[in-house]
């Protein structure tokens, strides 16, 4: 299934999926990135923001639902949400959910 502004990380082209590596990616593209933390069990209801962003995984697994589209991202993906977007966001699992989320700068 194609997901619309999904980017999964390919590490044969772009090497490990670091903090530093998603940061720079995200700052070429014209977004400000702040970290965050999310512990298991973080759930994130149906919302919308004012503003284009990006969702991307340092770490750990977060499904997403966009306007009805389930992805599960992991290390290195990168999710754009535009402005005005319904979806949803959760942690998959035990493990902490270590995120980047951008907005454009």
């Amino acid at each position: 299934m194609v997901v619309p502004g999904l980017e999964r990380w390919d590490e044969k082209r772009d090497g490990p999926p670091t903090e530093e590596a998603l940061r720079a990616r995200l700052e070429a593209q014209g977004y400000g990135a702040s970290r965050y933390v999310y512990p298991p069990g973080t759930f994130f209801p149906e919302h919308t923001h004012p503003m284009d962003k990006i969702d991307a995984v340092v770490s750990g697994q977060f499904r997403m639902v966009v306007e009805g589209t389930e992805v599960i991202l992991e290390a290195g993906d990168c999710l754009a949400v535009p402005k005005g977007t319904l979806h949803s966001a959760e942690v998959v699992g035990d493990t902490p959910v270590v995120s980047l989320d951008a907005v454009p700068i």
